[in-house]
């Protein structure tokens, strides 16, 4: 391995060339007391920057044993030092000057949740974070002083104050690590006790805005309900109460605006952990939860939607249904399907956001239309056989329609994003009512094991170079967080709501392009699970093949990359 003042000179020594010379720093170089390795080198000052990373050994690091030795401790950990490395890169960030993206000093900026990334990774307690930089020039003409002031005066600061363990504020690596044993304690309380969630009292549901995931500030703080309160014993924090959620039918009820929708996002975002001062930290959901919705125009490929449309005036096999242009109902009931064969225990499902004939048929209507003259099989009347045959829970926002009243185990009401237990109020309303169907026959679990067509253009590209031919792999492109493309095929994501980073749909891009490489022709099942073993055994950045290990990759949860595959 070369020296930091071997870097030094070759440095200087490509100063004012024209700018492909930079690529001949490639390679790794020790600074002491961590090595930089510059893994790709930008084209030009107008491409995206160079991908550089540094790793920091263990002893130097010098992170505690219980800090990473779990893998919950672990992805707290490389979450924390990823943010605390942001702030210092910010500070340099564009000091450098040049043409073009000169001088940019870059790093993957978390959200709110703590997600496996591949921008940092701690592996025996050795350090690598995975950063961008804009190699400066003038023009197109090296400018390497301004490299050098990167990477000798910036670089080394950001280090010290980001990835050591003896630059951080006393007591903050601890807090961070009682955090995540804190969480992961309920997540293991949420089995023992029959849960399907837990809200701490004092959580902060709302957010900031839309465009926003931040806490509001002044938010009325989550308080449980007595009947419904339930008290944990933390390892750290201690005696917490709240509400917990029972297995089973769930209701989430009240006026427009009263927080019922907030109430159910927060859900929809607990599967997932929370940093510090989010307001959701102890907002915690079964792991396998997954938001059910309407998606009008989705894709659907031979998903058994049995369950719920049949009888088909066309007389198509709906055991094996497909279509390009799914309809509202049509989709719900392919999501449900998909989401039971990814392994949910727990359905999220808004009014809002659901198909109205998919949900229910009033007394009326199903005296007009005669049930052997409607194809679709309202929830209401599969809910119960999936809570009490299947073991799958669901919690379901209702503002306008009462007829779920008559199946759930728990109604909540919202009031002024106050939570109250209205069961009994709402029992008492129901009786001398008429009772709406709420089974139907031939209840059955959605068949499962598709095997999907992973066609489209071909896996490699031929493309002439003067001296023959050579295979290029497929081009993948990202866009945000709610589509990417691999080739000539785009896959629109923005209804598969828990994706909550763009790195998670880069991720899926990537595995779509391995998949089509390497596992064509094998079910979904077995699709993911080798996925799976495949991050398991290597890291996460295996689904990128070749030798460098991305930044930008985030790991999506199985009900994600199923929803992936499932819509291609």
């Amino acid at each position: 391995m070369k020296t930091a003042e071997e870097l030094r000179s070759a440095l200087r020594a490509i100063d004012h060339r024209s700018y492909p010379a930079y690529k001949s720093l490639v390679g790794s170089w020790f600074f002491g007391t961590y090595t930089l390795n510059i893994e790709r080198v930008q084209g030009d000052p107008f491409a995206a920057p160079s991908q550089l990373s540094v790793t920091v050994d263990n002893r130097t690091a010098g992170f505690p044993l219980n800090c990473w030795e779990t893998p919950w401790n672990r992805t707290a950990l490389e979450d924390y030092l990823l943010r605390r490395f942001a702030r210092q890169a910010g500070r340099f960030s564009r000091q450098a000057k040049g043409s073009g993206k000169s001088g940019v000093l870059a790093v993957t900026t978390p959200g709110q949740e703590v997600l496996e990334r591949t921008d940092c990774q701690v592996r025996a307690g050795a350090v690598t974070l995975r950063f961008e930089v804009g190699f400066p020039a003038n023009g197109r003409t090296i400018n390497a002083r301004e490299l050098e002031k990167i990477l000798f005066d910036f670089l080394p600061v950001c280090v010290g104050q980001g990835l050591l363990y003896a630059s951080a504020p006393k007591g903050e690596v601890e807090q961070i690590i009682h955090l995540a044993e804190d969480q992961h304690f309920i997540r293991e309380e949420l089995a023992r006790l029959e849960l399907a969630a837990f809200v701490a009292d004092g959580s902060v549901l709302p957010r900031e805005s839309g465009v926003s995931d931040r806490s509001m500030k002044n938010a009325v703080p989550f308080q449980a309900p007595e009947s419904m309160a339930v008290i944990l014993d933390l390892p750290h924090r201690g005696t917490v109460r709240g509400m917990g959620v029972r297995r089973g039918i769930t209701l989430i009820a009240g006026g427009g605006y009263h927080g019922k929708s907030t109430l159910l996002k927060a859900l929809e975002r607990g599967v997932y952990d929370h940093i510090a001062g989010d307001g959701r930290e102890y907002v915690i959901t079964d792991a396998t939860a997954v938001k059910i919705r309407a998606e009008d125009g989705r894709k659907v490929t031979d998903t058994d939607i049995s369950l719920f449309i049949n009888h088909l005036p066309s007389g198509r096999d709906t055991t094996e249904f497909s279509t390009l242009d799914a309809s509202g109902s049509t989709s719900q009931a392919a999501n449900i399907a998909e989401a039971l064969e990814a392994g949910s225990r727990v359905l999220l499902m808004d009014e809002d956001t659901s198909a109205t004939n998919f949900m229910v048929r009033d007394e009326l209507m199903q005296a007009v239309i005669a049930r052997d003259q409607e194809p679709i099989t309202p929830f209401l009347e599969r809910a119960l056989d999936l809570w009490q045959k299947a073991g799958v829970s669901l919690i379901l926002v209702v503002g306008s329609c009462g007829a779920y009243f008559h199946i759930a185990d728990k109604v909540v009401q919202m009031d002024a994003y106050h939570a109250r237990d209205i069961t009994d109020q709402a029992r008492a309303a129901l009786e001398g009512r008429s009772v709406p169907a709420l089974t139907a026959p031939g209840f059955h679990l959605p068949t499962g094991n598709r095997v999907i067509d992973l066609s489209g253009d071909s896996q490699t590209r031929k493309n002439y170079r003067g001296d023959g031919y050579r295979q290029e792999r497929l081009k993948v492109k990202c866009f945000g967080k709610t589509a990417f493309s691999v080739g000539d095929r785009e896959l629109d994501l923005r209804y598969v709501e828990q994706l909550v980073d763009g790195g998670q749909t880069r991720t899926l891009a990537y595995m779509v392009r391995y998949a089509r490489e390497h596992l064509a022709g094998r079910s979904v099942d077995d699709i993911v699970a080798t996925l799976a073993k495949l991050i398991g055994e290597k890291n996460l950045g295996a689904v990128c093949g070749g030798g460098v290990v991305p930044a930008g990759l985030t790991l999506p949860r199985a009900q994600e990359i199923f929803a992936c595959f499932d819509r291609y």
